[in-house]
Protein backbone atom coordinates (compact mmCIF):
# COMPACT_ATOMS: atom_id res chain seq x y z
CA UNK A 1 0.00 0.00 0.00
CA UNK A 2 1.47 3.34 -1.00
CA UNK A 3 1.73 6.14 1.53
CA UNK A 4 -0.75 8.95 0.93
CA UNK A 5 0.18 12.52 1.78
CA UNK A 6 -1.23 16.03 1.75
CA UNK A 7 -1.74 17.21 -1.83
CA UNK A 8 -2.32 13.71 -3.27
CA UNK A 9 -5.31 13.22 -5.56
CA UNK A 10 -7.40 10.28 -4.34
CA UNK A 11 -10.65 8.32 -4.72
CA UNK A 12 -12.63 8.23 -1.50
CA UNK A 13 -15.81 6.43 -0.43
CA UNK A 14 -18.09 8.65 1.64
CA UNK A 15 -21.73 8.11 2.68
CA UNK A 16 -22.45 5.68 -0.19
CA UNK A 17 -20.89 8.00 -2.79
CA UNK A 18 -17.45 7.88 -4.37
CA UNK A 19 -15.52 11.09 -4.92
CA UNK A 20 -12.24 12.24 -6.42
CA UNK A 21 -10.50 14.77 -4.25
CA UNK A 22 -7.33 16.21 -2.80
CA UNK A 23 -5.99 15.33 0.64
CA UNK A 24 -5.75 18.62 2.55
CA UNK A 25 -5.05 17.37 6.08
CA UNK A 26 -3.94 14.23 7.90
CA UNK A 27 -6.10 13.74 11.00
CA UNK A 28 -4.58 10.59 12.40
CA UNK A 29 -6.94 7.77 11.42
CA UNK A 30 -8.70 9.98 8.83
CA UNK A 31 -7.91 12.34 5.98
CA UNK A 32 -9.66 15.62 5.30
CA UNK A 33 -10.34 15.46 1.55
CA UNK A 34 -11.50 18.34 -0.67
CA UNK A 35 -14.01 17.19 -3.32
CA UNK A 36 -12.98 17.80 -6.93
CA UNK A 37 -15.32 15.41 -8.79
CA UNK A 38 -18.09 12.84 -8.29
CA UNK A 39 -17.47 9.28 -9.44
CA UNK A 40 -20.59 7.61 -7.98
CA UNK A 41 -23.66 9.44 -6.74
CA UNK A 42 -24.81 8.51 -3.21
CA UNK A 43 -27.72 6.08 -2.96
CA UNK A 44 -31.12 7.27 -1.85
CA UNK A 45 -33.15 5.64 0.89
CA UNK A 46 -32.37 4.22 4.31
CA UNK A 47 -28.87 2.73 4.30
CA UNK A 48 -29.68 0.73 7.43
CA UNK A 49 -32.62 -0.92 5.64
CA UNK A 50 -31.43 -1.20 2.04
CA UNK A 51 -33.96 -1.72 -0.73
CA UNK A 52 -36.88 -1.06 1.65
CA UNK A 53 -39.54 1.61 1.16
CA UNK A 54 -42.21 0.75 3.76
CA UNK A 55 -41.71 1.73 7.39
CA UNK A 56 -38.38 3.51 6.86
CA UNK A 57 -37.33 7.11 6.50
CA UNK A 58 -36.36 7.44 2.84
CA UNK A 59 -33.33 9.74 2.90
CA UNK A 60 -32.58 12.23 0.15
CA UNK A 61 -28.82 12.30 -0.38
CA UNK A 62 -27.15 14.94 -2.51
CA UNK A 63 -23.61 14.57 -3.75
CA UNK A 64 -21.02 16.65 -1.94
CA UNK A 65 -20.34 20.03 -3.57
CA UNK A 66 -17.21 21.13 -5.41
CA UNK A 67 -14.48 21.98 -2.85
CA UNK A 68 -16.61 20.66 0.03
CA UNK A 69 -14.45 18.84 2.54
CA UNK A 70 -15.10 15.37 3.90
CA UNK A 71 -13.51 13.59 6.85
CA UNK A 72 -12.73 10.12 5.48
CA UNK A 73 -11.32 7.01 7.16
CA UNK A 74 -7.90 6.24 5.68
CA UNK A 75 -9.01 2.70 4.80
CA UNK A 76 -11.42 3.99 2.12
CA UNK A 77 -9.02 6.45 0.49
CA UNK A 78 -7.23 5.15 -2.62
CA UNK A 79 -4.77 6.71 -5.08
CA UNK A 80 -6.35 8.23 -8.19
CA UNK A 81 -4.57 7.99 -11.52
CA UNK A 82 -5.40 10.12 -14.49
CA UNK A 83 -6.89 13.50 -15.13
CA UNK A 84 -9.42 14.83 -12.64
CA UNK A 85 -12.74 15.34 -14.44
CA UNK A 86 -14.64 18.63 -14.35
CA UNK A 87 -16.92 18.62 -11.29
CA UNK A 88 -20.12 19.61 -13.14
CA UNK A 89 -19.61 17.04 -15.89
CA UNK A 90 -18.74 14.32 -13.38
CA UNK A 91 -21.86 15.09 -11.33
CA UNK A 92 -24.08 14.89 -14.40
CA UNK A 93 -22.49 11.61 -15.47
CA UNK A 94 -22.81 10.12 -11.96
CA UNK A 95 -26.49 11.07 -11.79
CA UNK A 96 -27.15 9.67 -15.28
CA UNK A 97 -25.41 6.39 -14.38
CA UNK A 98 -27.39 6.11 -11.14
CA UNK A 99 -30.68 6.79 -12.94
CA UNK A 100 -29.92 4.18 -15.60
CA UNK A 101 -29.16 1.61 -12.91
CA UNK A 102 -32.42 2.39 -11.10
CA UNK A 103 -34.46 2.23 -14.33
CA UNK A 104 -32.95 -1.15 -15.31
CA UNK A 105 -35.16 -3.02 -12.83
CA UNK A 106 -38.65 -1.83 -11.91
CA UNK A 107 -38.93 -2.38 -8.17
CA UNK A 108 -40.74 -0.26 -5.61
CA UNK A 109 -37.40 0.78 -4.11
CA UNK A 110 -35.87 1.71 -7.48
CA UNK A 111 -38.91 3.78 -8.47
CA UNK A 112 -38.86 5.67 -5.14
CA UNK A 113 -35.09 6.21 -5.36
CA UNK A 114 -35.48 7.44 -8.95
CA UNK A 115 -38.25 9.84 -7.90
CA UNK A 116 -36.03 11.28 -5.16
CA UNK A 117 -32.99 11.49 -7.45
CA UNK A 118 -35.04 13.28 -10.13
CA UNK A 119 -36.19 15.77 -7.49
CA UNK A 120 -32.62 16.40 -6.31
CA UNK A 121 -31.48 16.86 -9.89
CA UNK A 122 -34.28 19.31 -10.68
CA UNK A 123 -33.94 21.33 -7.47
CA UNK A 124 -30.16 21.36 -7.02
CA UNK A 125 -28.12 20.07 -9.95
CA UNK A 126 -29.56 21.29 -13.26
CA UNK A 127 -28.14 24.80 -12.79
CA UNK A 128 -24.68 23.44 -11.98
CA UNK A 129 -24.48 21.16 -15.03
CA UNK A 130 -23.87 24.09 -17.37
Amino acid sequence: MSEKTIGDIVRANYNSGIYIGEIVEDRGDKFLVKVLAVEKHPMQGDLHHPKQVEGVFFHERKALAFNEKMNVAKGVVFPFEGEVPNYSHSLKEAVTTQKEKLMSKETEFNMKALEVLNSIEKNYYIKSYY
